[in-house]
């Protein structure tokens, strides 16, 4: 069995920090359900919504797709399938049909928050738990583990870069972290109240689609430009 380890998710008073771009507002698609998880498949956003997983475009807003599978937290993909966190459990789920083809346990037991896929592996976020895990996508094993300082919701890589979204009180932000040592690099803050962080994904390019929790939407937020990609 793979050994797991720990990484201490590190505060930094020096982490940069800048105010969130918002680009776009999306939704709400499913009132009065929340958005939860948020993903994204190279053409189309999914967000969770309770009892349906809505597709929409991001270009022109419109909705494309509804599959009637359970979403009360995060969503992935992983190329081909979606990943959708179900209550306890972790369902596989083909995109074109809406079948779930396996299931694995949630490490957290009803008490996981975001959900992204790299590295071959999912990423799980445990909202009140504070930490992130890598779990095995077959089987559900934790392979290793990452403590935050900071409630946990959405989760996504994107170009090797860590971010998770946080969303404690009425204080939410986006932050970069360093995967290896857990230290926080940079934060985007959401400077007004009730724009929380939900859902969290990458568009693998300059923007992050965040769910906006109880207002249902989705938000499209810029990603800074990072030293890297100057």
């Amino acid at each position: 069995m793979p050994t797991t380890t720990s990484a201490p998710l590190k505060s930094n008073s020096r982490a940069k920090a800048s105010a969130a771009e918002i680009v776009r507002e999306y939704g709400p698609f499913a009132q009065p359900e929340p958005a939860h998880g948020v993903t994204y498949d190279g053409r189309n956003v999914w967000v969770a919504s309770g009892a349906t997983l809505v597709a929409f475009d991001p270009d022109s807003g419109e909705r494309t797709r509804t599959l009637n599978c359970t979403g009360d937290a995060g969503t992935a993909f992983d190329g081909t399938h979606l990943y959708q966190i179900a209550e306890q459990r972790i369902d596989k789920i083909d995109p074109a049909t809406g079948k779930i083809l396996a299931t694995i346990p949630a490490p957290g037991q009803g008490a996981d928050s975001g959900l992204t896929w790299a590295e071959g592996s999912l990423w799980v976020g445990q909202y009140r738990n504070r930490t992130i895990h890598q779990i095995d996508p077959a089987t559900g094993t934790v392979l290793r583990t990452i403590e935050s300082n900071r409630f946990v919701t959405g989760v996504t890589w994107v170009d090797g870069e860590l971010w998770h979204g946080t969303w404690e009180g009425e204080e939410s932000d986006i932050r970069r972290i360093d995967p290896a040592s857990g230290e926080v690099l940079e934060r985007l803050e959401h400077a007004l109240a009730g724009l929380g962080v939900s859902g969290l994904e990458s568009d693998g390019a300059d923007l992050f689609y965040c769910g906006g929790g109880p207002t249902g939407k989705v938000r499209a937020v810029r990603r800074p430009r990072s030293a890297s990609r100057a």
